[in-house]
């Protein structure tokens, strides 16, 4: 992807836009498929465009989240490693199984974990049934 700083020569607009490649805009600029968004001129022209610069100090801010979202998300996988031994799946019957365990139909050893939507987990908690969103990584790995 190339993003251009565009310009009308009708009524000056300047406005910035996105293309596959330059050959991508030559094409569409060949096939007059370029309009402005103000007077529908087709008369729309690249400008002159500087590459952003990355700053040392944005460089080292970059870097520094980099390693803190590894860190989150080792922790993560941690976490799921811990849930997957010590409890047990349910996939998508998770509320339906929540709520036997906590109504006393069915009683477990394990905690249970599963899939739920937001709206299923938001009506166990008013139930009172004890039910927690956790962020979750697929192993890309397998």
């Amino acid at each position: 992807m190339i993003k251009y700083k565009l310009v009308c020569k009708n009524c000056d607009l300047s406005f910035d836009s996105w293309f596959a490649s330059s050959l991508e805009y030559e094409k569409l600029k060949k096939k007059n498929f370029l309009g402005c968004h103000r007077c529908s001129s087709k008369k729309v022209e690249k400008t002159l465009m500087a590459p952003k610069l990355i700053k040392k100090s944005e460089l080292k801010n970059f870097e520094q989240k980099k390693l803190k979202f590894k860190e989150i998300n080792k922790k993560i996988k941690e976490y799921q490693k811990f849930i997957k031994n010590n409890f047990d799946y349910v996939g998508e019957n998770f509320a339906y199984e929540a709520r036997s365990i906590h109504y006393g139909n069915k009683k477990k050893h394990k905690g249970i974990y599963g899939t739920a939507t937001n709206d299923e987990i938001k009506e166990l908690i008013e139930e009172g049934v004890e039910a927690e969103l956790i962020p979750w990584i697929e192993d890309k790995n397998n």
